[in-house]
């Protein structure tokens, strides 16, 4: 249901308005002056809101402005029965979605409303769908080892170095890959993501390099595989310390040889591709347990880029933080919440296991249960264990 906030002092005109607006469907809420109206415009969120101009305390004009620099994207209805244009045309300019003249034509009125919480519906889809074409998320952080990250990648990005990167689970090493692909050459061609492991050991090779139609029971068809898809841009091989042996001599022909042969086949294929592998695993241990073999080992790591735990870059919680509550409200259609300083000191004391994606989940349950502002007594009741 849509919540509508009318602020007026004129009591007359609330419950007139009130009436009306519950009838055709609305949650109303009332202020009986500006300083009232902005307390709660401040810890709710509207979907419209229909103010007064000539009001005491606070008048209609100056709500718009601080209105605005608290959530710019709730439409604001301004009605006066001092209505004149150059009036009208200054709150249009302080940023109105529209202003109506007392007392209000109510056919005008509803559908000014409707008109309103459209546009608003499609503002944020507009900005939803901009942040899921964009071709890269940015890289969020001003701390030490963030900023080495950004350096390593400006500098070997252009090159066809092939990379490995570790980490732990969750601190962002799919991100790295992506700028790496970014700000390189092959940046128009395709980065194909593989995660070995979650593919089966049996299905691995058929993946990577592809299949004849025939040449295994469920082969009904030619299949191509990540390599030849990732021709000419950038192959992404995450958790490469699961793969299998038999899996991995194969694509250590693939990165000597420059070509691959489809399984089934006995014609080989050449491919122009640069890896960037993943590895949660410490691979010379591997290597020492005879999992991962040493040769490919130095075939994926001519450029080793380590990304940090969370735990180990604190100091970007905050700018991590906002970043999330803006994405999350944005997708959720909600103007974004704040966040107040004791709850981001309790959640930089937190120990985060699961890491960059343990926070993005955490900040998005802040955000479903609290209110407008997200405070330290909502970090301790859904956060912190019990």
């Amino acid at each position: 249901m849509a919540e509508i906030l009318i602020i007026d002092d004129e009591k007359a005109i609330r419950k007139t308005l009130t009436e009306i607006l519950s009838f055709e469907g609305y949650k109303i809420d009332e202020a009986s002056d500006g300083e009232e109206g902005l307390k709660k415009f401040k810890e709710k969120t509207y979907d419209v809101v229909l103010c007064d101009i000539k009001m005491p305390k606070l008048d209609g004009i100056e709500f718009l402005q601080r209105a605005g620099e608290s959530n710019g994207d709730t439409p604001i209805i301004m009605i006066s029965g001092h209505g004149n244009i150059e009036t009208a045309v200054e709150a249009v300019k302080k940023g109105a979605y529209d202003f109506i003249s007392k007392p209000p034509d109510l056919n005008r009125l509803l559908i000014t409303i409707r008109n309103a919480m459209e546009r608003n519906s499609l503002v944020t889809e507009t900005k939803v769908l901009k942040r899921k074409v964009s071709r890269v998320q940015e890289m969020v952080g001003a701390s030490a080892p963030i900023k080495k990250i950004k350096d390593t990648i400006d500098k070997v990005a252009a090159t066809e170095a092939r990379i490995l990167i570790t980490g732990e689970n969750g601190v962002g090493k799919e991100l790295v890959a992506r700028w790496v692909h970014e700000k390189s050459n092959r940046a128009t061609g395709p980065l194909v993501e593989v995660n070995c492991a979650a593919i089966p050991t049996e299905l691995i090779e058929s993946e990577l390099f592809g299949h004849e139609k025939g040449s295994f029971t469920s082969a009904i068809k030619q299949r191509i595989g990540k390599f030849e898809q990732a021709n000419g841009g950038t192959l992404f091989l995450d958790e490469i310390g699961d793969m299998s042996l038999n899996a991995q001599a194969k694509v250590l022909r693939a990165l000597q040889e420059g070509k691959i042969t489809r399984v089934g086949a006995d014609k080989d294929i050449s491919v122009d591709v640069r890896v960037i592998a993943a590895t949660n695993k410490d691979l010379l241990k591997e290597v020492d347990a005879k999992t991962f073999r040493i040769d490919l080992y130095h075939r994926l790591s001519v450029i080793l880029i380590h990304v940090p735990s969370l735990n180990e870059r604190k100091d970007d919680i905050p700018m991590l933080v906002d970043q999330f509550l803006d994405d999350i409200c944005t997708d959720y259609g909600i103007a974004k919440k704040t966040i107040d300083d004791d709850a981001i000191h309790l959640l930089k004391d937190y120990d985060w296991t699961g890491n960059i994606r343990e926070l993005r989940n955490v900040v998005e349950r802040l955000v479903i249960l609290s209110a407008k502002e997200i405070t330290a007594e909502d970090v301790k009741s859904y956060v912190m264990p019990r």
